[in-house]
């Protein structure tokens, strides 16, 4: 095989093995978020109802209201939150781009001082800088990413994060709803059944993390665990001291 072949096998490989994952596409943050919130919240609501001693009717009730209450909440809280993210954002961007129209020459001897504080020679500093500073575009897209540290080409869609944030949370908060619905008259297959759905949240939510699944796992189901007992036995005495 020549040289020629063996590079071209190498970058191919290269390249197979150098993807890299979408980290700033503005649904899974509130779609982790939103599934762990719906299963401890409406868990922990229902658990803390249970412990008051009401009917099962009640339990129902207060896990259905709290599915609706807290996936509308949940989207419209993400939605809120990256849409007044992504303003600030094209408020900087358009900063940025008025100084470009206005001091071009400055923004490319910034450009090239930036370049050279990371160990590119002056000269090639001042040339690279250049030659990006003749497409205004290109030259903001460049300035965004060194100073701002942001892609203008891909911000976080508030669309997105309020319908992943909503019905993540409603497939959550359904879990501890569900053994109920299909029939149940306690409490124990709703509370089995929503820690083995933080567990396997928290699984699935390790691919996309350095942690092992099954600490990632554990960790869900130790702290949705602790959240659901710590209400229950709140209900208790606030069903004692009612009653």
């Amino acid at each position: 095989m020549s040289i020629i072949e063996t590079d071209a096998v190498l970058h191919e490989a290269h390249r197979d093995n150098h993807t890299h994952r979408d980290v700033n596409g503005g649904w899974l943050r509130p779609a982790v978020f939103g599934a762990m919130d719906g299963l401890v919240s409406n868990l922990a609501l229902m658990t803390g109802v249970a412990g008051g001693a009401v009917s099962q009717q009640a339990i129902v009730i207060t896990g259905l209201a709290g599915l609706a209450a807290g996936a509308f909440s949940m989207a419209a809280g993400e939605y809120t939150s990256v849409a007044s993210q992504r303003e600030l954002v094209e408020a900087e961007l358009a900063v940025e781009r008025r100084e470009l129209r206005k001091h071009p020459k400055d923004e490319m001897r910034e450009l090239a001082a930036l370049y050279e504080s990371r160990g590119v020679e002056p000269a090639l500093a001042r040339e690279v800088a250049r030659q990006l500073s003749r497409d205004p575009e290109q030259a903001l897209e460049i300035h965004a990413r060194e100073e701002l540290g942001i892609d203008p080409g891909d911000l976080p869609s508030p669309l997105v994060a309020a319908s992943s944030s909503f019905g993540a949370f409603a497939l959550g908060a359904l879990l501890p709803v569900l053994p109920y619905l299909l029939g149940a008259g306690q409490m124990w297959p709703a509370v089995l059944l929503a820690l083995a759905g933080l567990f396997g949240c928290g699984a699935v939510v390790a691919r996309v993390t350095a942690r092992t699944w099954w600490f990632s796992g554990l960790r869900q189901l130790v702290l949705g665990g602790a959240a659901a007992a710590i209400t229950y036995g709140l209900g208790s005495l606030f069903g004692v001291a009612v009653g």
